[in-house]
């Protein structure tokens, strides 16, 4: 089981010869997020997904991270096509951003290429995409290459597998799934198709690694169904149920039991709304007429009736549950009586604004029920035993575990030697590292250039390896934990003498509470500092304010162990 690369060869890999296969992984090796593969032979590349990642609490004022895709660009005349294996964010993410730079086609299912559509309108890109739909077992020719798209079961509809024939050999991308034998829509998992790449023989698997360290099977969405059916059937006032608003099979369901118990159902959050129209269009949800009314409904309807599917099952600051519990939603004030559902998985990282919110539920008189203390969620991905199955159906010559964290990964390995796939075969990667296939054999050869780059509303900063915007994060953060102080002095142009201030105005730093002594002894420290330095600095007013900088800087942790952000500003009078 190989887990650290051999010498790498150059920063910028090219493959010369044309005669093996290169695997790239972009992004989503190591790391839960920013899924992006490249796949390559001579002068073709397909490129599978292309997802984002939500930022970590360091990523102070970052709305969203994708990865870098610069190696695309400098071989955008090779690429034929992406592959979408299913609409969720980390996988459809980055798409408007590459579209921006790219025009190459996009395939996936239709609910799939749906929400992709939906996406790029909002950027403005529709129009020029080239989308192109396809079905469970469509075969599609992208160069030298063959992309057959294999159902799975997963946590959203329409999500497929990849199997790939190259010049070398078949390669098989599982997407994320797990094995579900009663799926809400009754789309049974192919695993006959999967089992015929494993007759024809495959050259490499690349398979989904979430759940590599939980034993057993994964339970069937259906499962979730009965834990709703339990709530609804003892709730005698409003019920809030929030989950993900891409999961249309638990939004089903939740449709499914609101009938059932003769309530009507209120969709809320910009992006549920979106995809529940769009599931509804394409016919992938179903519903009574009548059954989903607008939130103004909320006036009249008894709360007996309601049942509302909201977003902000993970504590977003701004979604609409986080509103709820605040008491600061337009049209919805928890109160006594009402019933609260977190029918979701609370993502690591999370943790404290969900369970913020649940305490804000239940001071307002709310029943709140979450995946820790009622069947509410089901996993959508694979454990050990569906990994296992995978494994002993495709039988690969070479295994690449890929979405995960590494230690899913390194899990995921574990498991494959176990249904004998020997050591030497097993390729633990990381983002950039080149694996390079022939037939016969497999090598670490060499690393492309990958990194982050950091989103602000819809513009693209640049990448974390360029340095800016570790310079922005640098200062935000320092802003965040020390604050900022700004000394504004007036100085005369002539003279060179102060002739206002220095006035001190500080932010998240400690001078609103602080004594007038310690404020005199920092305006003295401005004052020293311009005394010994204002003859030779005279109209150098950037070397000044250095120097008043770095005297502060000085003083501040000396005195506070503090170091905030320090501005001068001084104005020539």
């Amino acid at each position: 089981m190989q887990q650290t690369p051999d010498t790498l060869s150059s920063p910028l890999f090219t493959n010369g010869n044309g005669k093996a296969l290169s695997i790239i992984p972009l992004g989503g090796v190591g790391e839960i997020g920013l899924n992006m593969t490249v796949i390559e032979y001579g002068s073709d590349i397909i490129v599978i997904d292309a997802g984002l990642m939500f930022p970590d609490a360091e990523m102070l004022g970052v709305d969203i991270v994708i990865p870098d895709f610069s190696y695309l660009l400098v071989n955008r005349a090779r690429i034929r096509g992406v592959l979408i294996t299913h609409a969720h964010e980390d996988h459809i993410g980055a798409l408007p951003f590459l579209l921006k730079e790219l025009k190459v086609p996009v395939y996936g299912t239709r609910l799939t290429i749906g929400f992709i559509r939906e996406k790029l309108t909002e950027h403005g890109l529709e129009s020029e995409a080239e989308l192109v739909v396809v079905k469970p077992r469509d075969v599609v020719a992208l160069g030298c290459f063959l992309v057959e798209f294999i159902r799975v079961t997963h946590s959203i509809v329409d999500g497929v597998g990849l199997g790939i024939t190259t010049p070398v050999g078949r390669v098989v991308h599982t997407g994320d799934f797990k094995i579900d034998p009663t799926p809400v829509d009754g789309e049974i998992m192919d695993l006959r198709t999967f089992a015929e790449y494993g007759d024809k023989g495959t050259l490499v698997l690349m398979s989904d690694s979430t759940n590599a360290g939980q034993g057993g099977y994964t339970f069937s969405e259906k499962e979730v169904r009965r834990g709703l059916e339990d709530i609804f059937s003892h709730a005698k006032g409003r019920i809030v149920v929030a989950t993900f608003a891409s999961n249309i099979h638990r939004v089903q369901q939740i449709i499914d039991v609101a009938v059932m118990f003769n309530r009507k159902v209120i969709l809320n959050g910009k992006s549920m709304i979106a995809n529940a129209q769009i599931a509804l269009d394409l016919g992938y949800l179903k519903m009574p007429a009548d059954t989903w009314l607008k939130i103004d409904a909320l006036k009249s309807l008894p709360d007996d009736r309601v049942v509302m599917i909201t977003t902000g099952s993970q504590g977003e600051p701004m979604s609409a549950l986080s509103r709820m519990a605040a008491n600061e939603h337009k049209h919805f004030q928890i109160r006594k009586g009402d019933t609260i559902i977190l029918s979701s998985k609370m993502i690591p990282g999370n943790e404290r604004g969900i369970t913020r919110i649940i305490n804000h539920l239940f001071k307002h008189g709310a029943e709140v029920f979450h995946e820790k203390v009622s069947e509410v969620h089901v996993s959508g991905h694979a454990s050990k035993e569906e990994l296992k199955l995978m494994l002993s159906l495709i039988r690969p010559r070479y295994f690449i575990p890929v979405h995960g964290e590494y230690r899913h990964l390194v899990y995921h390995a574990q498991l494959a030697t176990k249904v004998n796939i020997p050591e030497e075969n097993i390729f633990i990667i990381e983002n950039g590292e080149v694996m390079e296939f022939t037939a016969e054999s497999a090598r670490r050869a060499g690393i492309v250039n990958v990194g982050r780059v950091y989103i602000d509303g819809k513009t693209a900063g640049s990448t974390v390896d360029s340095g800016v915007d570790r310079v922005v994060l640098r200062d935000r953060m320092k802003l965040a934990h020390d604050g900022v102080v700004i000394v504004i002095l007036g100085i005369e142009k002539i003279s060179g003498n102060v002739v206002s201030g220095p006035d001190i105005v500080s932010r998240g730093f400690v001078f609103e509470d602080a004594s007038q002594e310690l404020l005199a002894e920092v305006k003295d420290v401005v004052l020293d500092t311009l005394t010994l330095m204002i003859p030779e600095a005279k109209g150098d007013w950037s070397l000044v304010s250095a120097r008043v900088r770095t005297a502060l800087k000085k003083f501040i942790n000396k005195r506070l162990e503090r170091r905030p952000m320090i501005l001068p500003i001084i104005m020539e009078i």
